[in-house]
């Protein structure tokens, strides 16, 4: 087997999780569900597939030093900073050419910092035979998950989920991309699923280093030119510079739009691992327990004739009376107050704060 890489991408602020995820302690940092941070369960549930020396991180400056102190087993020198966040084609580019000096032929896995699975050795499973299909095929590879619900906040992926003879790993469960879709409107998102052959796009990618980087210079040919101009700087003093001035010129473009919807054969690998990418306060409410009311409480809080909500308390006492169907959240310095299904509007709140320059509570 071929020497294995994980990227994890953690350089979001995640403004949909306000007023708990700030710059300077972002989503991923966070203990959201569960008794450790997003980052903390991402690494710990790869651990049994990849070597600590084997992992890499992309962020920014702002959040590396509380990263390193999360993640002491991973080297220092493997968390590498970006100047300013232009979406995940240039995050993964650049990764790509610190493995590539690793191992020319390694295979990098690429997740997100913030997702969950809750069957975790099916998810170690997929992981193990997407790496070999990757390693073996050249090909791009990506894990789609079984949709549960006409969901309009994912993309999409076809499949071709009939063995037409061209697909040498169909029977152990790997499938042709058919097309990916972006996210739909709510009656499409309804034929999706009704359909039986379209995955929810999970972001997770697998691949060799090799294979993604001539993808990028193939098509995203001015990116992959000041990637190069990157390649040559590592290790010498202009570094940062060099760094600084390409990702001033990069389009911020998505992997997906940039490099997946254009290459030629992609494989994708169902995941039925419990996946959830925790988009929102809304996602966190829905995979939270409940008590007998339908109501998801975090800290001290007193609710009365209170149905179907959330509380996270923090340090303080919130109370609640007749209410229903609310997300309220509570910090030192502020307090959010949702209705359900209105929390990916949360960002609406941050991008009012940076307006006013209220940078303190950002």
């Amino acid at each position: 087997m071929p020497n294995v890489y994980a990227v994890i991408m953690a350089g979001g602020v995640g403004t949909r999780f306000w007023p708990r995820s700030r710059e300077k302690s972002p989503k991923q940092l966070l203990e959201i569900v569960g008794k450790k941070s997003m980052i903390q369960n991402t690494v710990s549930r790869i651990s049994d597939l990849i070597d600590p020396k084997n992992i890499m991180i992309v962020t920014n400056k702002i959040q590396k030093l509380s990263i390193a102190k999360q993640l002491p087993n991973v080297p220092e020198e493997n968390i590498i900073t970006e100047p300013i966040g232009r979406n995940t084609a240039p995050c993964i580019g650049l990764a790509g050419l610190f493995v590539r000096r690793m191992d020319p032929e390694a295979v990098m896995v690429v997740l997100p910092a913030d997702h969950i699975m809750h069957d975790e050795e099916e998810f170690r499973r997929v992981l193990r035979l997407a790496t070999w299909v990757a390693y073996e095929s050249g090909k791009l590879v990506t894990v789609g998950i079984q949709p549960t619900r006409p969901e309009t906040g994912y993309g999409y992926i076809q499949v071709v989920d009939e063995d037409d003879g061209k697909n040498p790993y169909f029977k152990k469960g790997v499938y042709k991309v058919k097309t990916f879709a972006e996210k739909p409107n709510a009656e499409t998102a309804k034929v999706f699923l009704q359909s039986g052959d379209f995955l929810w796009n999970s972001g997770m990618f697998i691949w060799r280093v090799d294979t993604i980087l001539k993808e990028i210079e193939t098509h995203i040919p001015e990116m992959y030119a000041e990637l190069m101009k990157i390649d040559e700087a590592i290790g010498h003093k202009n570094y940062d510079n060099i760094v600084e001035t390409t990702y001033k010129i990069i389009r911020g473009i998505s992997i997906d739009y940039g490099v997946m919807e254009k290459a030629k054969e992609v494989y994708v690998l169902k995941g039925n691992f419990g996946w959830s990418d925790v988009g929102s306060w809304d996602e966190v409410y829905r995979i939270s327990g409940k008590d007998e009311n339908g109501n998801s409480i975090t800290g001290q809080a007193f609710l009365h004739n209170t149905k179907n909500s959330m509380v996270y308390a923090g340090s303080k006492i919130v109370a609640t009376v007749g209410v229903q169907d609310l997300i309220i959240i509570a910090t030192d310095d502020a307090v959010l107050v949702c209705k359900q299904g209105e929390s990916q509007e949360v960002k609406e709140v941050v991008d009012y704060l940076r307006r006013k320059q209220k940078n303190d509570y950002l």
